[in-house]
This record gives C-alpha cells, sequence and structure tokens, in this order.
C-alpha cells in the first residue's frame, strides 16, 4: 500500500495557500487529520509518511511562487495535523489492546470463558495453552495495577535475561501475577527474586504446573492459597510453593477434628500467666529449630535455661512432653493447627 494516497489533496492545499497567502481551513486540517488515522489503522510508518509529505512539499514549490512564510506555515499545520490524527488512531488501539489483555487475563484466571476460545485467544498474548503452566503471584506493600512502575521494571528484567519466552507478566487484584510454562522453573525463579526487590520486599508464591486451558486459573489458586497459607503459618520465607505445602491442606480438610486436636491438645495453656500464645509460639519455634533448645532460646532471644522453663511448664499444663518423641507429633501438628485456624485470637 503505497503512502501517495494519504497525501490526498496536500498539493493541492500548498499552490491554494501559496497563491492566496491563507492559513489552511478547519476542514482541511480536519481532512488531513482523517488521512493520518487512517494511515495508522492501515499500519504505515508515520516516518515515512513524513518524509513523502516533504517530498511532496519540496515538488509542489516550484510552481507556488507565493511567500515561502505562508506555504511553510501551512506544511506545518498540515504535517501537525495529520501526526495528530496519527497519534490519535494510536492511542485508541492501545486503548482496545489493553482493554482486550485485561479481558483475557479475567477470562484466564478466573476460567469463566469457553476454553477453546480461551485458547485461541491466548496465542495474541504469546501462551500456547495447551502446554503446562505455572503461576507466580506476588504481594507487596501496597496494591499494584497495571500501570504500576513495578510492572514496567520487572516486565523489562524478564525479557532482558529470557527474551521471547512465552510470558504472561500481568496484575490482579493488587497482587502481580507471572505465568510461565510449566517446564520453565527458572523463568519464576528470577521472576520471585525480582518482584522481591522491586517491591521493597514482597512475598511471592508458586503454584504447580498444571496441564491445559484449565491449568493456568488451577496454578493461580494454588499460588493464592499459598500465600494465605503462609500468612497464616507466619512463615517467614520470601517464596513459597504450594509443592512444599501440601501436607496442610490436609491437616485442616477436617476442621472440626483439628480443632478437637487443638483444644485438647493445647487448651490447658490458656490456663498459663500471660495466656497461651507465649508457650504457643516457644513450642512453634522449638519445633522450628529442630528440637534443639540452643538455636531455639535464640530465635526467641531467651536464655536456654528460660526455654527450659517454658517447655517444663507447657509439660506440666498439657501433658505432654515437647522433647519426647511419642508425644512431640501431637503437640507439633496441633500447633499447625492453631495457627491454621487462628487459635487462640479465635475461639474454636
Amino acid at each position: 500500500m503505497t503512502a501517495e494516497r494519504y497525501l490526498d489533496g496536500y498539493a493541492e492545499l500548498l499552490a491554494e495557500v501559496s497563491a492566496t497567502g491563507r492559513r489552511p481551513t478547519r476542514d482541511e486540517l480536519g481532512s488531513r487529520r482523517a488521512l493520518g488515522e487512517r494511515a495508522a489503522d492501515d499500519g504505515l510508518s508515520l516516518r515515512i509518511l513524513v518524509r513523502h509529505h516533504l517530498e511532496a512539499t519540496r515538488s509542489a514549490w516550484p510552481g507556488a511562487p507565493g511567500a515561502a512564510d505562508s506555504v511553510l506555515a501551512a506544511v506545518t499545520l498540515a504535517v501537525d495535523a495529520f501526526a495528530e490524527g496519527y497519534e490519535r488512531a494510536q492511542r485508541m488501539a492501545v486503548r482496545q489492546e489493553e482493554a482486550a489483555r485485561r479481558e483475557f487475563i479475567d477470562d484466564l484466571l478466573y476460567g469463566r470463558s469457553d476454553l477453546g476460545r480461551l485458547a485461541e485467544r491466548a496465542e495474541r498474548f504469546g501462551l500456547v495453552l495447551s502446554r503446562a503452566h505455572t503461576v507466580a503471584v506476588a504481594r507487596g506493600p501496597e496494591a499494584y495495577d497495571d500501570t504500576a512502575p513495578v510492572i514496567g521494571h520487572v516486565e523489562a528484567a524478564l525479557n532482558a535475561r529470557f527474551g521471547d519466552r512465552h510470558v504472561l507478566l500481568a496484575t490482579k487484584n493488587g497482587l502481580l501475577v507471572c505465568v510461565a510454562p510449566g517446564d520453565q522453573e527458572e523463568v519464576l525463579t528470577f521472576f520471585a527474586q525480582q518482584a522481591h526487590a522491586a517491591t521493597d520486599g514482597s512475598r511471592v508464591a508458586v503454584g504447580r504446573p498444571q496441564s491445559g486451558p484449565g491449568g493456568v486459573v488451577q496454578s493461580y489458586e494454588e499460588a493464592l492459597s499459598a500465600l494465605d497459607l503462609a500468612d497464616r503459618l507466619g512463615l517467614d520465607d520470601p517464596v513459597v510453593r504450594t509443592a512444599d505445602l501440601l501436607v496442610y491442606p490436609v491437616l485442616t480438610r477436617d476442621r472440626q477434628a483439628m480443632a478437637d486436636l487443638v483444644l485438647s491438645a493445647l487448651g490447658p495453656l490458656r490456663g498459663a500467666r500471660g495466656g497461651a500464645e507465649p508457650l504457643l509460639r516457644t513450642l512453634e519455634v522449638y519445633f522450628d529449630s529442630g528440637c534443639t533448645a540452643a538455636e531455639a532460646a535464640r530465635r526467641l532471644t531467651l536464655s536456654v535455661r528460660a526455654l527450659t522453663y517454658r517447655l517444663e511448664r507447657i509439660h506440666r499444663l498439657t501433658g505432654a512432653d515437647p522433647a519426647d518423641p511419642t508425644h512431640r507429633y501431637t503437640l507439633q501438628t496441633a500447633v499447625i493447627g492453631a495457627r491454621l485456624l487462628g487459635w487462640p485470637a479465635q475461639e474454636l
């Protein structure tokens, strides 16, 4: 498609301006804008189009002996109007693309669209949904949308490191979301590092690879659940993975049974001075430290003697000895259950 068709009426305009010294009319400038919009819609380069305008100006000038100022002023107005129309069409195309992308992401992560149609739309955004995909989500100190600078920083880092790896980066409900092929663990690891740095210490949760068009939403929901579990368990790790937390949903599948265990094993701690929380925290750190008293005391900023006293107090109140392997599993499971159920802050 030649560029000459977008210069329709331009030479005649210059000739008349040169002969009369008048300025281009509103209708004439409107016509130039319309041509600019059409050129943008047809995918032509603005740089090439401006060059053709200048070449047409040079060709028309010998036949237009009028004042140079009038002609140059007309050229400026005409080219400016043409470029304005071109840019307006581009902005509209960008907005339409952004709206289509947002609609696709919503459908993809909610799984509410026809899966066959979803797979077709996915190709436009670089995803092949017949493959397995893994989703990671990052939550920072503030909610993020698609205009947040952090999106550009993380996306630029991913592109610089991996190029075109069929990775989709987006935001959803204030979280950063990264969808990557399920066999490219290194992409998600790098995303986690970049998101953690760019958001001033975010927590990242990673789902498991899941296959098919519905696999993305499944992995996304796993990542969200892992994020919630990490909060309830008070985990310190900046990156948590669903595969490492599978035991916890199993433990809470029968909520009533877990509540009964928590109250039976740990309920007596509420009778301690200061309530159950300090002793519950002591058990949690003791188990996390591999039942090593010195390490647990260091983490709690206690002396080993003070820690030993607390463990003895727990033994007296509950009848279960944290140092006894027979009792340890019950107590540790009850501690995990307490964190998952929000006890003792929430009544069971």
